[in-house]
Order: C-alpha cells, then structure tokens, then sequence
C-alpha cells in the first residue's frame, strides 16, 4: 500500500470513528433525534437536550475514541520492543500492575488526588512489565513465555486487587464496576486528565517512527545501523506504558484493544511505519467507541462494561490472527 492509498484507509476509518461517536448522541435513558441532537450541537441553551449532549453522550464517546487510540498505540510499541506478536498491555502485565496501585491508593490513601493516579499506573505498569520481561528472558524471550509470565504477573496483581477490593466496603461495587472497564459517567475532566498522557505516546510514537522501523531487525542489526539500544528500549517502553497510565484511571482495563489492532493495521499493509503507527491508532479509537456504543445500547437503560464487549470483539480476531499463522509461538526476539 502507497502512502496515498494509506491516507485513504486511515481517512476512512476515522470517517468510522466520527459516525459513531455522532451516533452515540443518539440513544440513552432519553433518544434523542437527529435533528435534536444536531441542533444543541449548534447552538447549545442549557436545556435537558444539551445537557445530555454536551455534559454526557459527546465527552464520554470522545474518551472512548482517545482511550481507544492511545491503547491501540501502546500495544504496538510493546509488540515492536519486543518482537512479539502476543505483547499487549494486558498480556505483560503492564494494565494490571496500572490498575492494582492504583485501587490501593484509592482506598488506603483516599487523601490522594485522582490527578496523581496515572502517575502512580505509569510507576505500577513500568514495574509489572519489566518483571514480566525478566521472567520472560527465562525462556529466552519468546512469544508464549512472555504470555505466561505476563499471565502470571496478572495473576498476582489481579489477587491483590480482590483483596483490596474485599477490604473497600461500600466501595467494592463502582470499584468493581470500574475494574471491568467502562466509560459510564465520563465527563470533559475525564478527558482532560487522560488526553496527554495518550498524546505523549502517540505524538512519541509518531516522531521516533525511523528508530521503531529499525527494531523491526534483530538487536545486532539495529546497533550496526547506529540505534543506541540501551536509550531507546527504556524510551519505548515508556511510551507504551503513558496511554495505559492515562486511560487506566478513566477507564479500568480495556482488553484486547492492544493486541488486536496493531495486527488489523498490519493486515492492511500500510505504506511505512508512521503511516502503521497512525493507522493502529484510528482502528483502536473506531473499536473502543463502537464497544462503548454497543455496551450502552444494548441493554438500556442499563449497560454492560466496556472490557466485555472490546473482548467478545478481540476474541475472535485473537483467534484468526492465530489461525492465519499470525502469531508465531516459535519466534525468537533475541
């Protein structure tokens, strides 16, 4: 695929992405019609219909969208550091070791200010994959040791998470709630605490384009054509783990987003590997706001949480790609 024909794809797919956050105005506890909605859009008057628009539907659709980006982008960062097709978010560990510090401070340290909270999922998912990474080097690096012991350090983490959960009280069930993943009550503050956190490891992603292309070769291949690995696995790896710092605190875990849509990107062959990066993020924004739309709509006035539906709709891509020969449990990342 040209770079003109990548343009088209990545243009299309965010043509996707913008009908269904419009879409998502739509329905509710209270439909909304088009033209309603069209005309609190243009000219807003504080009414129950703007209030819904504007206060509700558009900010938390629009949290979906960037959540969904930022995921989508720091699933390829870890796939690219460490050549393989099974690192994500949620299979090295990094969401959970976001996600448990995080609880902990919410019911142990309440004083804490939510502000500081994708810090503390920046130092908790930094943490829990470079555990991950060093279990994984056990089995030499390769792609199903790096699911087992990305799995193990889950395990872990996920226990201390009940535990905590079990000690909440009352604040077990929007703990819970929030722990399945979701956007349910997400506001511009919302957004505004995550935006730069996710703008950091895409806009990162973006400019080190040439150095991420180069990791696509062997470690001795890289150094030889002058890229300083000790710098830039440490600043890979960063990048990768600021969405998930971001979105975490907002959003809980969001599963599959990670895994699933660098490979869709790939499937589609983009021109270079800026035009891979900018694709993986429009498809990861169009999966988590279609899941948000459907986890809202399906059951109204209730709703499911966002983590089911990305993964009732990971599923069964994780499965093709698998079936495709897509992922190669034989690789070597060494």
């Amino acid at each position: 695929m040209d770079a003109r024909r990548s343009l088209i794809a990545m243009t299309l797919i965010a043509i996707a992405t913008a009908m269904v956050i419009c879409l998502g105005l739509l329905p509710g506890a209270k439909m909304l019609s088009v033209g309603a909605v069209l005309r609190v859009l243009l000219e807003p008057d504080g009414k129950i219909d703007s209030i819904l628009v504007w206060t509700l539907r558009l900010p938390r659709s629009l949290d979906a969208a960037v959540a969904g980006a930022g995921l989508a982008v720091s699933g390829y960062l870890l796939q690219t550091l460490t050549r393989n097709p099974l690192a994500d978010p949620g299979i090295t560990g990094v969401t959970a070791g976001a996600i448990a510090p995080i609880v902990v401070f919410f019911v142990f340290v309440p004083s804490l200010s939510s502000a500081y909270y994708p810090l503390v999922g920046l130092l908790g998912g930094t943490a829990a994959a470079l555990v991950t990474f060093w279990v994984a080097r056990g089995g030499n690096g390769r792609p199903l040791h790096l699911a087992l012991g990305g799995l193990s350090v889950s395990l872990f983490l996920g226990a201390i998470t009940i535990y905590v959960l079990l000690r909440a009280g009352p604040q077990s069930t929007a703990l819970l709630f929030w722990i399945s993943g979701g956007f349910s009550g997400r506001t511009w503050s919302h957004l505004v605490l995550m935006l730069p956190w996710v703008i950091t490891g895409v806009a990162g992603a973006l400019a080190l384009h040439r150095v991420i292309s180069m990791f696509s070769l062997s470690d001795h291949a890289a150094a030889g054509m002058g890229v300083q690995l000790r710098l830039w696995k440490p600043v890979l790896l960063i990048l990768g783990i600021c969405p998930v710092a971001g979105v975490a605190p907002v959003a809980g875990p969001v599963a599959f987003v990670g895994l699933a849509a660098p490979h869709i990107a790939r499937l589609l062959r983009p021109a270079s590997t800026i035009w891979e990066i900018g694709i993986t993020a429009a498809i990861g924004a169009l999966i988590v706001s279609t899941a948000d739309l459907i986890a809202r709509t399906v059951a109204i006035p209730k709703e499911l949480p966002v983590g089911i539906m990305t993964a009732l709709l990971g599923g069964p891509i994780f499965v093709y790609l698998i079936q495709r020969g897509r992922l190669d449990f034989q690789g070597d990342t060494t």
